[in-house]
């Protein structure tokens, strides 16, 4: 078999995990800088008369994201060569010529073969987000298969831009053997597909399910360098999605690969669970992995420890070695590769109701699914928490725990289920009424919820930890959030100067790093269907912010003019600032957020993907200090609300 070149990782000398976004950004020359902004001005403008016509948008954002690239490139001063200048008016030609189908009720390039750019509008921030599509020459859209994709995750590189995206993936062929449809994400640049790069990856995967007709049983996830550590993040945590994982020397920790010695305090080191791979080694069990890395590469350590690691557990990933090389495919080890995930895609993951028998691993709820059962509460956010789940020789559904609170399983699997060694009904629980069961652990003892506590139940009334509401603060940035900014009479100015400050942070920081622009409305301008749809991110104190005036008394704080306290300890507003995440009192399936935006900042997005942990946990006191234009920021405590969302144990420091 040839090997495709097309597939083969574009620029894997310059586009490693580790390099620090170091390209010298600079503005096109004057002249250039004078007609790419005339064009896109007009491309600008084409848009909006074409969001009066199309109100659906559906196509729209095959148009837009090609103004959205250059408008981005232009503010952040991308271009780094004089070939970036080629590549805006390349794009915005394009743009152009789209926009003009378009206005005549046109989309040639719709289901055309080969590659191009595509579009959607983010849930996240209602940004436009480009991805490319690779369709072979053999689709036919008069036929009705479902076809196989391969999702394919790229490696940092600091020169990476919109921009610089377009050009390698759009008008070129595909590869005269590729027999499946291929996605390449963006991610929102370099963030090693975590928080809103993550939902990148599932946003354009369902942008391409409305486009054509998606095997789900057969997708191959695979990525090289910064795409492998993402590949092993997606793969196994999400071990039902794919027929196999591909990882390419990417890493699975972070001590280990940032060298550090010195453990993180307490709420540091515990989110780091959430990303770590090598704690979600056993998920391995559930879905094929075929695992690559140079001989001479410092990352196929990474690589060799996840397959070690799956050894002890009876666990068999493949490791291909390309001989003789450092951070780059062999032609031979491509092959090998992909010989292996193209067998696994012909032959698909098995059909409702899937596997037999699972062996499930998580550190938080974010991650709880795997084929039919689902962790909906944990003991101890953070600690570990398995299941595993086999059918006896009678049909019996056998399930073991650990750190499990509750459990939903599909109601047609088996007529009984036996957890921890009590038996219980499946196919007749809860009155037979709904799709799943749920069962919750009491003094060691399973218990089926009935019915109608079912229903109350998925309203989460007790307001406990559940999926897409576990936090920690960066949590609230990956699904559909908007910022509040207080308009009032603030009780401490110092602190509402320091709260609108971190938010012109948060705004600057999201633009440039996850290509977005958050959406920010005062106080006063917030809906109830707005407070219902989203995260509200709010910023200010109780006197400024009327938002948050209305929730502090049901918080696990007392703020008052003259301090703040939590768990008996207190702290003046003067000086320090209250950050932290908590399910909305007013629409409790979404989070509010007090005065943060993400964790991490600009130096952690400059020196490594590895770097983007939570820095503040669930809930911290910061103290500021003004310094210059800015402030100094230094933790005086954090910490991590446990399953009730309540403080226990006590409250953790960070420095003196």
């Amino acid at each position: 078999m040839k090997v495709p070149c097309l597939l083969l990782p574009l620029c894997w000398a310059v586009i490693l995990a580790v390099a620090p976004a170091t390209g010298r950004a600079q503005a096109p020359e004057e002249s250039a800088a004078a007609s790419i902004k005339e064009r896109l001005s007009q491309l600008q403008q084409e848009v909006e008369k074409l969001k009066e016509t199309d109100p659906n948008r559906f196509h729209l954002a095959d148009v837009e994201v090609y103004a959205k690239a250059v408008e981005w490139a232009l503010r952040h001063n991308e271009f780094y060569s004089p070939a970036y200048t080629k590549y805006a008016l390349a794009a915005l030609e394009t743009g152009l010529a789209r926009a003009a189908e378009l206005a005549k009720g046109n989309a040639p390039w719709d289901q055309r073969t080969g590659r191009a750019i595509r579009g959607y509008y983010s849930l996240v921030d209602g940004s436009v987000q480009p991805y490319a599509i690779s369709v072979p020459a053999s689709f036919d859209p008069k036929k009705t298969d479902r076809w196989p994709v391969h999702l394919v995750l790229h490696g940092r590189g600091d020169k990476l831009n919109e921009i610089s995206f377009i050009n390698q993936h759009d008008n070129k062929p595909a590869d005269a053997e590729q027999t499946w449809i291929q996605i390449d994400v963006f991610g929102r640049t370099n963030n090693a597909y975590r928080w809103s790069g993550e939902t990148d990856v599932f946003e354009a995967l369902n942008a391409v399910r409305r486009l054509f007709r998606v095997d789900d049983r057969r997708i191959v996830l695979r990525g090289f360098s910064m795409g492998g550590a993402g590949a092993w993040h997606l793969g196994l945590h999400y071990p039902s999605e794919w027929c196999s994982v591909g990882p390419g020397a990417g890493f699975v920790d972070f001590y280990d690969y940032q060298k550090v010695k010195e453990k993180l305090p307490p709420f540091q080191d515990k989110t780091l669970r959430i990303y770590d791979a090598i704690d979600y080694v056993q998920n391995a069990f559930n879905v094929p992995i075929c695992t690559y890395g140079g001989e001479q590469d410092a990352q196929l350590v990474a690589s060799t420890k996840m397959v070690e690691a799956a050894e002890k557990l009876g666990i068999d990933i493949k490791l291909v070695i390309g001989k003789g090389v450092g951070h780059k495919f062999t032609p031979e080890g491509f092959k090998e590769y992909m010989d292996f995930h193209n067998a696994r895609m012909e032959q698909g993951r098995k059909g409702y109701p899937g596997a037999r028998k699972i062996k499930f691993t998580t550190y938080t709820l974010k991650y709880n699914t795997c084929e039919w059962l689902t962790i909906e509460e944990m003991i101890e956010p953070y600690e570990k928490a398995s299941v595993e789940a086999e059918f006896d020789s009678e049909g019996v559904l056998q399930v073991k725990t650990e750190n499990v609170a509750v459990l939903r399983i599909g109601r047609d699997l088996a007529s009984d289920v036996v957890i921890d060694g009590t038996k219980l009904p499946l196919t007749t629980a809860a009155d037979g009424l709904l799709p799943d069961v749920f069962y919750s652990v009491a003094e060691d003892a399973w218990g089926v919820i009935g019915y109608d506590s079912s229903l109350t139940f998925m309203k989460n009334l007790d307001v406990r930890k559940r999926k897409n509401l576990q936090g920690p603060i960066d949590d609230a940035f990956m699904q559909s959030f908007i910022c509040v900014r207080g308009t009032g009479t603030p009780w401490s100015q110092a602190q509402h100067d320091w709260a609108a400050w971190t938010l012109d942070r948060f705004d600057r920081e999201f633009d440039k790093w996850l290509r977005g622009k958050i959406r920010i409305v005062d106080d006063t301008d917030v809906t109830e269907k707005m407070m219902q749809d989203n995260h509200l991110i709010l910023f200010g104190d109780p006197g400024s912010n009327s938002i948050l005036a209305k929730v502090a008394h049901r918080l696990p704080v007392k703020w008052t003019k003259e301090e703040i306290s939590v768990e008996g300890k207190t702290c003046d507003p003067q000086t320090h600032g209250l950050s932290l995440i908590y399910p909305n009192p007013l629409a409790p399936r979404n989070y509010i957020v007090v005065n943060s935006g993400h964790t991490f900042h600009e130096p952690q997005f400059r020196a490594s993907n590895a770097q983007l942990y939570p820095r503040l946990g669930d809930i911290a006191v910061q103290k500021f200090t003004k310094s210059g234009d800015g402030y100094q920021e230094e933790i005086i405590w954090a910490d991590l609300f446990d399953s009730n969302w309540t403080l226990r144990p006590p409250v953790q420091r960070a420095s003196k």
